[in-house]
């Protein structure tokens, strides 16, 4: 299959499943402003949905990646005869810091989030809503904001590198986040001075809040600093339109 091709099935496979899985978010975001909650059985179809489509998107983002690592091949090798290529290339890769595109190592801090438990009896804590039992989108969105905030250099949420156009959503019980979905437990690691990663998580009200439901309702947050971790480079597409 020529390169045109594979590119052009590429994008045939890729964009229905986008299209699948913000239908979903729409239909997901209509529900629940209505005021009605989702029954548990259109939660679980929800979900088997999104993984249906995720399966789909696997198969297209290997081949993905095969393509993007041949013109990779086929960039560095016109960079050794070329001396023009060669010298773009360069000024690609000063970039890739600033672009999240390489791998970075250093100390920092780990939080990791995780739906409640049930007790030795298979019960929830009494008084609990189903809300008040799992992860949410906002919950996420906190701790992000704060290692941030707090001068992370570089943020990592799972396998994923976090960019600017980075976006997590829940979907029922699962997490979006750039076309793969995830189930807790959420492990977002960042690259920084721990002390003030630490300082401004413990500051971010969003946190604190979440906090007081672990201890109340058993969800699990932990928070832990090291001198050495590793955060993943970004293998997507950037396509900021406007920066500052």
């Amino acid at each position: 299959m020529t390169e045109p091709a594979r590119r052009s099935r590429f994008w045939l496979v890729c964009v229905p499943i986008v299209l699948l899985v913000a239908g979903l978010l729409f239909a997901t975001a209509r529900e629940v402003s209505s005021g009605d909650e989702l029954r548990r059985g259109d939660t679980t179809r929800l979900s088997d949905l999104v993984r249906a489509a995720q399966s789909d998107l696997d198969g297209v983002t290997a081949e993905h990646d095969d393509l993007a690592g041949r013109v990779d091949a086929l960039q560095d090798s016109a960079g050794y005869s070329d001396s023009d290529v060669a010298a773009v290339l360069d000024q690609v890769r000063s970039l890739e810091g600033a672009a999240g595109t390489s791998e970075v190592t250093g100390a920092g801090v780990t939080v990791t989030m995780t739906d409640a438990s049930r007790d030795s009896d298979g019960n929830y804590p009494a008084g609990a809503r189903p809300d008040d039992l799992v992860v949410h989108q906002q919950d996420v969105q906190s701790v992000l904001n704060a290692l941030w905030a707090g001068g992370a250099t570089a943020v990592g949420m799972q396998d994923q590198r976090i960019v600017s156009t980075s976006a997590p959503r829940c979907i029922g019980n699962t997490l979006l986040l750039h076309g793969r979905t995830y189930s807790p437990p959420y492990v977002m690691t960042a690259i920084g001075d721990p002390a003030r990663l630490t300082a401004a998580l413990d500051a971010e009200p969003g946190v604190r809040l979440f906090k007081q439901y672990a201890v109340r309702y058993g969800l699990g947050y932990t928070q832990e600093s090291s001198d050495s971790l590793t955060v993943p480079a970004w293998g997507g597409q950037m396509r900021t339109k406007f920066a500052r």
